[in-house]
């Protein structure tokens, strides 16, 4: 591929969920952009790129499709194919790739492995174990005496195969679902075992080049299934940003003791990192600690950052892609607040219901500043030959509203998710209101 991109030109966008949506929404509006293409896609996703039918973790059919389009830049969504290896075998081919390769991606592909390199290189984080064996993991919690402690599968699982853990039978169960019953498949080889962190959470995300960084706006994700901070882990059911629980002390502190240091790692470990670095981090007495790294967007933090960009995404993606990240000026951002809603389908996280009818999305998007992304939905067609859209996933859709603060952004949100119907929909309804969390969580 020449180094000096045609303009405009092609993106390619490899995903399907809600990130990929928010993603293709804001590079479609770049005047530098003649076309996306977005594959597998969803039925969001079709109404401003054109889908594809190849999988994300189909790697030799990427290849196929990255040869046939000749995109200018291609940007990778979800943490899967990166953990394969999609972005190196694309670069080696001559593409511009947004996303790291697999060694970079093993920071997210194996909590083990991150943590190693955390405490090798002097990174703050939970104090932890790792075990590839199940009756040394559940020897190791009986011996605790602290509590609670946190199990987790060690590889990829979609944000759900982290167990908070009140006692010993409750930590030993979390490790035979992990390990012995394969709830997470390939993910629960190996545990990892560490001690629960208390304070706020937050999100913190890099993009880099690997010489240069260009820190983003925080965004604030709500893990647990149900109100008040209760119930398994998700992959997120609602999101806010601006943060205000994050000053620009506890910034700078992060900034210093953190970020910096890993990126630092990054290079000293010789990864060769071209995308964004996803820190969730716990903001505890004794300073911020790193929970987990992503190497990727998240989902729905990317639905609430592309909301508050004011600047072109597309010149940042494709910088970062070539290494010339230090060429992009400090981007603006919008000083209004955003709330994301996450509508989930019935059963979500365990076995969330397919195939419904979903009615109001016209309906919703009518409501003032508000946008509808979508997760898991498809396009079917009916008997009569009609297409309408109906639930594909866990995770349907994230409704997003802006207002001057975080409560007429709420209002909006909801509002907006109000007038969306199918069967078994459900939401929290106190995104953005930690406190409100807080209290619930203390009375149940």
């Amino acid at each position: 591929m020449s180094s000096a991109a045609p303009s405009p030109f092609k993106v390619l966008v490899i995903g399907s969920g809600g990130r990929e949506h928010a993603l293709c929404w804001k590079i479609a509006q770049s005047e530098l952009v003649s076309e996306v293409i977005c594959t597998p896609g969803n039925a969001g996703i079709a109404e401003v790129a054109r889908i594809g039918t190849v999988k994300a973790t189909d790697i030799p059919g990427l290849l196929a499709l990255a040869k046939a389009e000749a995109p200018a830049l291609i940007v990778v969504g979800p943490e899967d194919p990166l953990a394969m290896g999609v972005a190196d075998r694309l670069r080696a081919e001559g593409f511009e790739v947004f996303g790291p390769g697999a060694a970079g991606a093993q920071l997210e592909a194996s909590k083990s492995a991150a943590k190693d390199l955390m405490e090798r290189h002097r990174i703050p984080t939970a104090a932890s174990r790792s075990f590839d064996r199940s009756g040394l993991a559940k020897g190791y919690v009986e011996g605790c005496t602290t509590w609670p402690q946190v199990v987790k599968a060690d590889g990829l699982a979609a944000g759900k195969g982290v167990y908070i853990c009140q006692d010993p039978a409750e930590a030993k169960a979390a490790v035979d679902a992990i390990m012995e019953e394969g709830r997470h498949g390939k993910a629960g080889i190996r545990v990892v075992v560490e001690e629960f962190l208390v304070g706020e959470e937050a999100s913190i995300f890099a993009i880099t080049d690997g010489a240069s960084v260009l820190v983003l706006e925080p965004v604030q994700d709500h893990k647990q299934v149900g109100d008040g901070d209760v119930g398994p882990n998700t992959g997120g059911m609602g999101v806010y940003s601006p943060v205000p629980e994050l000053s620009k002390r506890i910034y700078k502190q992060i900034e210093q003791h953190v970020l910096l240091p890993s990126i630092h790692m990054l290079r000293r470990e010789g990864i060769a990192f071209r995308g964004v670095l996803f820190i969730g981090l716990m903001l505890t007495e004794a300073g911020p600690r790193v929970i987990e790294y992503n190497v990727r967007f998240g989902d729905p933090e990317c639905q609430a950052l592309v909301r508050r960009l004011q600047s072109d995404l597309v010149p940042i993606l494709l910088a970062t892609a070539k290494g010339e990240l230090e060429s992009i000026e400090t981007p603006e951002w919008d000083a209004r607040s955003v709330v994301g809603v996450v509508a989930a389908a019935e059963g979500y996280p365990q076995s969330p219901r397919k195939g419904d009818r979903i009615d109001g999305l016209k309906d919703a998007a009518a409501v003032d500043t508000a946008v509808v992304f979508h997760s898991g939905t498809k396009l079917t067609r009916t008997l009569d030959g009609d297409e309408e859209v109906t639930t594909a996933g866990g995770r349907v859709l994230t409704v997003t509203a802006m207002g001057k603060d975080s409560e007429g952004a709420r209002d909006k949100a909801y509002e907006a998710y109000d007038k969306i119907r199918y069967a078994g929909k459900f939401c929290r309804r106190d995104i953005g209101r930690r406190e409100e969390a807080r209290r619930l969580q203390a009375e149940a």
